[in-house]
């Protein structure tokens, strides 16, 4: 009997076309009811029940009462990371949607990963605090530098609250469309609340597309110049 970790079970869960349908439809960070799902999925509210039922008991999602209605949202952060991962191997192997639409192109340039930004945007905003020195990256790992602790405290996050959380402040993302990482972890889903919050982005309903407004667009390369 080979030992070690079997990827068949999880690969399996992820493969089938309505559950990856689910999958995808959480990757915004949102926590969606069984019959928004199953609209997501295109499939009966049954079949999406037996999905979920599947993937909650893989520990992929995870469901959350609220009155009368059961929500259910991504298990965690390491669940987006390989969703995402999965969507660059796809794209960079071929198999895409054949059916596109406007908001495409919008999603190219800034969308939602889970909680933080990806996108052109997403990974313009990381490539500039790694090129000013203000985030060291270590493999997988970036670490905010003295002058990026600075600089994130004056950009209006709260850097003491964040790291009492259990969620790592710096967290690199490879982002699928740009192939390039951007920033995750409590930072990177701080930073993005923080441009919402001053009526910089805003989120596409029904999509992971993030809206930049004009001014959004100038304080945005203000605050994140391109370094060659």
């Amino acid at each position: 009997m080979k030992e070690g970790p079997d990827i068949s079970q999880i690969a399996a869960l992820i493969g089938d076309p309505a559950r990856s349908n689910i999958l995808t439809a959480l990757m915004d960070g949102r926590a969606l009811t069984a019959s928004e799902l199953a609209e997501e999925a295109g499939v009966g509210l049954s079949t999406a029940s037996g999905h979920l039922s599947k993937l909650t008991d893989a520990a992929l999602i995870t469901p959350r009462k609220s009155g009368r209605h059961k929500y259910f949202h991504l298990a965690d952060a390491e669940v987006a990371a390989v969703l995402e991962a999965l969507m660059g191997l796809a794209a960079r192997r071929g198999a895409t949607r054949v059916r596109t639409g406007p908001r495409d192109a919008q999603m190219q340039v800034a969308r939602v990963c889970y909680n933080h930004l990806a996108g052109r945007m997403g990974v313009q905003m990381y490539g500039s605090l790694i090129g000013r020195g203000l985030v060291v990256e270590t493999g997988e790992d970036a670490t905010l530098t003295g002058a990026g602790r600075a600089f994130a405290e004056a950009f209006g996050i709260d850097l003491v609250g964040l790291e009492k959380g259990r969620t790592r402040l710096c967290r690199t993302c490879l982002d699928w469309s740009e192939r390039r990482n951007h920033l995750a972890g409590s930072l990177g889903r701080a930073m993005l609340t923080r441009m919402e919050d001053q009526g910089w982005m805003r989120r596409d309903a029904g999509s992971r597309a993030v809206l930049v407004s004009e001014k959004g667009k100038a304080a945005f390369a203000a605050a994140f110049p391109e370094v060659g």
